[in-house]
């Protein structure tokens, strides 16, 4: 999908050859007709080549696969989530960074009715 998204659109053979350590080309094919039942591809045909292209933005694509992400690992808790990417040893966030999540945590929709858990 990164590839797809980067590039608009892509066939098989061009997904392929940009992959760093591919699998099999048939593998390529197979994923690629997995994502399009799936919904998250569509394709038109150039000759006998299947062009795929993204039916969603990045954007709705990332959202859902976080949510996604979210209710696997840490049982559907937002803010087990948000304290797990705070814990990642890879970078420390910059004082702007901080300010702009503050400033995306005051916009947020809260629940009034849910309790806070200890």
């Amino acid at each position: 999908m990164d590839i797809v998204f980067a590039r608009g659109s892509a066939t098989a053979r061009e997904i392929w050859e940009s992959l760093d350590d591919p699998p099999t080309y048939a593998t390529v094919r197979t994923i690629l007709r997995v994502l399009e039942r799936k919904g998250h591809l569509d394709h038109t045909v150039d000759g006998k080549t299947f062009v795929y292209a993204p039916t969603r933005c990045r954007e709705v694509e990332a959202a859902s696969a976080l949510r996604r992400l979210v209710q696997t690992f840490f049982d559907g808790s937002v803010e087990r989530a948000v304290s797990g990417l705070l814990r990642l040893d890879e970078k420390k966030l910059d004082a702007a960074e901080v300010e702009r999540i503050e400033k995306l945590i005051a916009a947020a929709d809260v629940d009034p009715g849910a309790s806070a858990r200890p």
